[in-house]
């Protein structure tokens, strides 16, 4: 079954008992995933759970949510056919308010830890959705700001998302492949291949992540090959 379906199931049942999805999503992450250890697919369950509530209250920090925030999230997950309606209805309920996001995002951050290019994912899709309307709001860059501090992102790492999506922050090319810049241009081109190997598609999934969740990792890859060629380009290579 789709991740989708159990997501669809899941939030069906709940909202058949009036819960917001806060609480649904909570319970059930809570409970159903980590009474005890999480298998896969109930790892997948709750991330992709997690990106939908964080998802669809990071389009609501600036104070208002838009059609075009909810049409770039569907291009970062793709939603089978037949579900598009479970999903629409968990994100509109938890964009009601922006409250309790801090607990989805320390709870992800915990049950992914040992997988921080996944969490680093995750981020990347936040940016998407925040850069939806042309531009990041203050409001929503502080949001990010405390979304990767509790999934432990270096400010590095968030200064590259950050102006990749056109933000206000200062980013660092090198930062990106994890090498100084002094480094050879022969240990540029390992890093550069290593970091290719490591966000393919593939390898995205291989971290845990949903197989509805790859347009992130194609955005990633073109992300990392303007750095490579800028820095090239600096270089005179």
């Amino acid at each position: 079954m789709s991740v989708w379906g159990k997501i669809g199931g899941a939030a069906a049942g709940f909202l058949l008992g009036g819960g917001p999805i806060g609480a649904a999503l909570g319970a059930l992450a809570g409970h159903a995933v980590f009474d005890r250890e999480p298998g896969e697919d109930e790892k997948q369950l709750a991330f992709t759970m997690g990106v939908t509530a964080l998802a669809a209250k990071m389009a609501k920090a600036d104070g208002q949510s838009t059609d075009a925030e909810f049409h770039a999230f569907k291009r970062i997950v793709h939603i089978e056919p037949g579900f598009e309606g479970d999903v629409r209805r968990v994100y509109n309920m938890a964009h009601e308010t922006v409250a309790g996001f801090e607990g989805y995002a320390a709870q992800l951050g915990r049950l992914f830890r040992d997988r921080p290019g996944l969490l680093e994912d995750l981020l990347d899709a936040l940016f998407f959705v925040a850069a939806a309307d042309g531009r990041i709001h203050d409001a929503e860059l502080d949001y990010l700001h405390e979304v990767a501090r509790r999934f432990g992102i270096s400010d590095a790492a968030f200064n590259n998302l950050c102006a990749s999506y056109g933000g206000p922050c200062d980013p660092d090319p090198y930062a990106l492949f994890n090498i100084d810049p002094t480094a050879s241009n022969e240990d540029l081109r390992k890093a550069y291949l290593k970091a290719v190997r490591e966000n393919h598609p593939d390898r995205m999934m291989a971290r845990g992540a949903p197989a509805e969740f790859l347009a992130v990792a194609n955005e990633k890859l073109a992300r990392i090959n303007t750095a490579y060629e800028a820095i090239k380009k600096e270089r005179g290579l």
